[in-house]
């Protein structure tokens, strides 16, 4: 039996990180997503400057407003070694997602492998419901996708926890990092 797929808008996707009740989970997995690449932010970065982060802008504005209502945003990012520019982009993006409130954690590839988490970009909301991010093969976000089949949902904690336990904190992570070259 197959199930059918329930795909959502991105306003829908987007109004789901204001409404759900108390965490969200992203498991970070793509070596680059175009739509950073589009960002004058990425084009600082890219040029050796600085990246010019505003904490006053609307998504950090409304993290930091779910945070206070008490709130969870929590994500592992896999990390490449040597990380891509794309990785490294994400990795300087860390210092503004915690200053807003979000813990960010980071496993190296080869051990997200050893431990056979998914490939797939996911955010898991409340422990209930799935939001699988499709991409195209030029890395752009295509379509999002709800699960809310049980067994599916009861998997994806088994990883999310699987993956907080391994992952590193941010903070001790970075000595970690090779150096650009």
């Amino acid at each position: 039996m197959s199930r059918e797929r329930v795909l959502i808008g991105f306003d829908e996707f987007d109004a789901m990180f204001e409404s759900f009740a108390h965490a969200a989970f992203r498991l970070e997995t793509r070596r680059r997503y175009r739509s950073d690449e589009q960002t004058e932010t990425y084009r600082r970065f890219a040029a050796g400057e600085a990246a010019g982060w505003d904490l006053e802008d609307p998504w950090c504005l409304s993290r930091r407003e779910q945070v206070a209502l008490g709130k969870r945003f929590e994500r592992v990012r896999i990390m490449d070694n040597p990380p891509t520019p794309g990785q490294r982009y994400l990795l300087d993006n860390t210092e503004r997602n915690s200053a807003v409130g979000e813990d960010i954690r980071y496993l190296w590839r080869t051990d997200a492998d050893r431990l056979d988490l998914p490939a797939e970009d996911t955010w898991l909301f409340d422990s209930r419901v799935i939001a699988l991010l499709h991409f195209d093969p030029d890395d752009d976000l295509t379509d999002v996708e709800l699960i809310t089949d049980p067994v599916q949902v009861a998997r994806a904690c088994q990883v999310r926890d699987t993956a907080w336990h391994f992952a590193t904190p941010y903070r001790a992570f970075l000595p970690e990092v090779p150096p650009d070259e």
